[in-house]
């Protein structure tokens, strides 16, 4: 659990959970690549992360509630739905895509490709955080 004020200025403990990241390709994701990245449906469709009804259920959160996962790499608030893939309790999945790529360890180990599968995460509620739009996301992880 961790200490946090809310909006309001109360003060409560926020649950966390010790994860394994998968990230991958989903037809949504292809979907809302060909409509163009700064689309909305691009969006809706890889700041998501998909978890387990369980897992939901210990974070005390809804579907649909943004939390933010963190990894040594870096943190990015995403929208958590409930997995249609479940059981798995302990791990999520996020698509492709800007926001997955800002928790992935950039290190390629000369293949040109990071590792993408069985991340180390820290997942966590975050509704006090929005959910960045793909600008506001770049603007914030590259200060461009």
């Amino acid at each position: 659990m961790l200490k946090y004020e809310d909006p309001s200025g109360q003060i409560g403990e926020r649950p966390r959970l010790q994860v394994t990241l998968i990230t991958g390709r989903t037809i949504d994701q292809g979907a809302g690549k060909e409509q163009g990245k700064a689309s909305d449906e691009y969006r809706d469709s890889v700041s998501i992360c998909h978890v387990d009804p369980e897992d939901l259920n210990k974070l005390g959160i809804k579907e649909k509630s943004n939390v933010l996962v963190s990894t040594a790499y870096g943190s990015v608030v995403v929208k958590a739905i409930k997995s249609p893939r479940a059981p798995h309790a302990g791990m999520i999945f996020i698509p492709y895509g800007p926001w997955a790529n800002v928790v992935v360890n950039p290190e390629t180990h000369s293949i040109g490709m990071p590792s993408l599968k069985g991340i180390p995460v820290e997942i966590e509620p975050a509704q006090d955080k929005p959910l960045l739009n793909l600008s506001e996301l770049l603007k914030e992880q590259f200060r461009k």
